[in-house]
């Protein structure tokens, strides 16, 4: 079993000419945009496969009680993706 230490800063993507630092190191989807289903609502957003794999990893660590990495994720979705922080995490 591999085990990644989450705490550390992840690699920096380039998305419409700027540059976003990941929250956290996790595996990066390549897709350009991924279609996301608030899970109590239904209310869907799109966003960038860079962005989900942050959504995912949130998911994840909430499951496991990891709230350090929930936090992480979710002031970087409010500081680079309000709107779909707003549809799919509030």
């Amino acid at each position: 079993m591999k085990i990644v230490n989450l705490r550390k800063k992840g690699p920096v993507v380039e998305h419409e000419g700027k540059k976003i630092q990941m929250p956290f190191n996790c595996e990066i989807y390549p897709d350009k945009s991924v279609e996301v289903k608030n899970r109590f609502t239904g209310e869907a957003c799109t966003m960038p496969g860079f962005a989900v794999s942050v959504y995912d990893t949130i998911m994840g660590a909430e499951m496991v009680q990891d709230y350090q990495t929930v936090r992480d994720g979710l002031d970087w979705f409010r500081k680079y993706f309000p709107a779909q922080y707003m549809t799919v995490l509030d």
